[in-house]
């Protein structure tokens, strides 16, 4: 049924109609939005653990740029701006999750900081492999599977540029959060006119607390995330600082009792001291049992998805098209640029990989970009457990790096080496479907978008690395400015099975509540989060979930009226692009701060509004939330 509706199938621009779509303004813009959305992941995934979805935004300022400024009308070149530009985002989130864990792993050994090149070069070899290993799959999955995988981010992201009439509008309101984001976070940490975080103690509840870090991230995060998610999180937080903290601040209160991993005894240590020394090694547990349970249960889906997408791919190998929208690159080039990628790997000094770990990359990376190509069309990206791969990989890697006696300091940067470039070819993996799927639905040429998502891949790579040396020089990777949750978790991971020295008593804790967790039938990935960040962090989360839960509400009671239901998706619609706006403003205005940070340059005004100003700042950002969303007044 699939093959008959993928023979049937007529794209927005039919195969015989050439457009404007590989030009010098789609790859210019999409190249400057594959590095900011790049940069801007990069700095809201070290804060809180997880990334946005940059094609929608993308195509939304493409529209606005090209539509709105240039006058032109080229659904095709928006396809392509979004198909560049969301290369940076993925690369970006596989690049976070995995890398600081070195940056942390060398300053605590006295060597320094991963070098740029190093940085770039296992980016490149990741950002390149999960491109190409996708390619011969394309047919499989996208052409051959049309109506049975949905790829629900890949075709939301065609319903956008299908609506491109609305393209100003809509990136005017993205660019508006952008500029709102931009400015908040310029005032609260350039002019530091009032503090970030604010917080206070629960009064006759000894050791608990709470606070909120409020920030325009954080909001735009919980409005795009949803109520559900945003209640997980702060749920997981509530166990930490309401449970855990006051519990053991009331043993320690009892004595001198030291536990390991601290130095100094508990009474000592306060709320902060407790959470950094035990809560986030239980954390840590949860999170590492979700993700590899994540795997766990997917695993049937992942044998029997990898059997299909073989068995399709080997049908397809004899199918032929000299239509444009059936030209893919040539395998010849997939297969001689996948070879010379791993043969690099395995020969460059600065990918510390070997043969061994290049023979590794080689055979989990195609694995893992086939499963991630095929889950991403059955459930979408975010239900992707790229985390979970990246886990198993590098318990895989680092038992056979110390079987064969590679346990030492190079032992440990090579098997994260490894891990790095998996999660990113499997973030890759996933990106480049769903936007093969979007050029799928609107007639783009696969040939040119495949270029495109290289193109975007090595922009990205390019600048990733002076973004992470960058925010690490400022801040610190693993401080309260950036926790680096993932990353922190993979060095424990790494650490753990190559004999390190861990609280395997807190680590295990930790897994006892995943599994409580997944036994009450609830999500354990976001509650583990939770449990692992400061509350600071889900507090406001939850405040953008409350405000996108209230149109959530009013939608499902609004099934039986369709203008009403109409409204009110693109109320929704308006508000997740104010809210990435917000995000990729803070994300910004972040790493220029952390220029200023690392030259020196002053910008505080000696002005402090306190707590009460940032509550009243933070009500306000609240308030444009709600305008551009609840309130937006949507045009017929």
């Amino acid at each position: 049924m699939s093959n008959n509706n993928s023979q049937e199938f007529k794209p927005f621009i039919p195969a015989d109609k050439v457009l404007p779509e590989f030009t010098m303004t789609s790859i210019i813009l999409g190249v400057l939005l594959a590095i900011i959305f790049g940069a801007a992941n990069a700095y809201l995934g070290l804060r809180v653990g997880m990334t946005i979805s940059a094609s929608i935004p993308a195509a939304v300022i493409s529209m606005g740029i090209i539509r709105g400024i240039m006058k032109k009308e080229s659904i095709l070149e928006n396809n392509m701006v979004q198909t560049i530009g969301s290369a940076g985002e993925s690369l970006a989130a596989g690049a976070i999750f995995t890398l600081p864990a070195m940056f942390i792993w060398m300053k605590e050994w006295g060597m320094g900081t991963p070098s740029i090149l190093e940085i770039t070069a296992i980016a490149l070899c990741g950002g390149i492999l999960g491109t190409l290993f996708m390619i011969p799959l394309r047919k499989a999955l996208i052409v051959k599977e049309h109506g049975v995988l949905p790829y629900p981010e890949g075709t939301a992201c065609a319903e956008v540029l299908l609506a491109g009439e609305e393209g100003g509008e809509k990136a005017a309101v993205t660019f508006t959060g952008l500029a709102i984001g931009a400015l908040y976070k310029f005032i609260a940490d350039g002019f530091k006119m009032f503090p970030g975080e604010i917080e206070m103690e629960i009064p006759g509840y000894k050791g608990a607390a709470i606070g909120a870090d409020v920030y325009p991230a954080l909001l735009g995060v919980g409005f795009i995330i949803g109520p559900k998610i945003s209640a997980y999180m702060l749920a997981g937080a509530v166990i930490g600082w309401f449970a855990f903290i006051p519990l053991i601040l009331n043993i320690g209160s009892l004595g001198d009792v030291i536990m390991y991993p601290a130095t100094d005894p508990i009474g000592t240590l306060g709320y902060w001291g407790v959470w950094n020394n035990y809560i986030r090694y239980v954390g840590a547990g949860a999170v590492a049992f979700g993700g590899i349970f994540s795997l766990l249960k997917s695993l049937p889906l992942i044998i029997s998805t990898f059997k299909d997408a073989m068995k399709d791919l080997g049908s397809t190998k004899g199918e032929h098209s000299t239509a444009r929208t059936d030209q893919d690159l040539p395998l010849t080039v997939v297969i001689v640029g996948s070879l010379a990628v791993v043969l690099a790997m395995m020969m460059l000094p600065f990918v510390p990989v070997g043969l061994g770990g290049g023979i590794l990359i080689a055979v989990f990376g195609f694995f893992f970009a086939t499963v991630s190509s095929r889950i991403v069309g059955l459930v979408g990206s975010s239900s992707n457990p790229v985390s979970g791969m990246t886990i198993a990989t590098l318990i895989i890697t680092a038992i056979a790096f110390k079987a064969s006696g590679n346990d030492g300091h190079e032992g440990m940067i090579a098997t994260l080496t490894v891990g790095a470039i998996i999660c990113i070819i499997a973030a890759m993996a996933g990106d480049t479907s769903q936007d093969l799927k979007t050029g799928f639905l609107v007639g783009a040429t696969p040939r040119k978008q495949q270029i495109g998502e290289l193109i975007g891949a090595v922009a990205a790579a390019l600048a990733i690395g002076y973004v992470l040396i960058l925010l690490n020089n400022a801040w610190g990777f693993g401080s309260t400015e950036l926790p680096a949750p993932q990353a922190t978790l993979m060095r424990l991971v790494v650490e753990g099975v190559m004999g390190g020295s861990l609280p395997w008593s807190l680590v295990f804790t930790g897994v006892g509540i995943g599994i409580a967790i997944e036994l009450l039938g609830l999500p354990v990935l976001p509650i583990a989060i939770g449990l692992y960040l400061p509350i600071h962090l889900s507090t406001p989360i939850m405040v953008g979930g409350v405000v996108r839960g209230f149109l959530d509400k009013k939608l499902s009671k609004a099934e039986n009226n369709i203008s009403e239901e109409m409204s009110i998706k693109n109320k929704i619609e308006s508000g997740i692009l104010y809210a990435s706006g917000l995000i990729a403003g803070e994300g910004l205005i972040g790493i220029l701060l952390a220029v200023f940070a690392v030259v020196g340059f002053k910008t505080a005004l000696g002005i402090d509004l306190g707590a009460i100003g940032a509550l009243l700042f933070f009500v306000a950002l609240v308030y444009s939330l709600i305008h551009f969303s609840v309130f937006r007044k949507i045009k017929k």
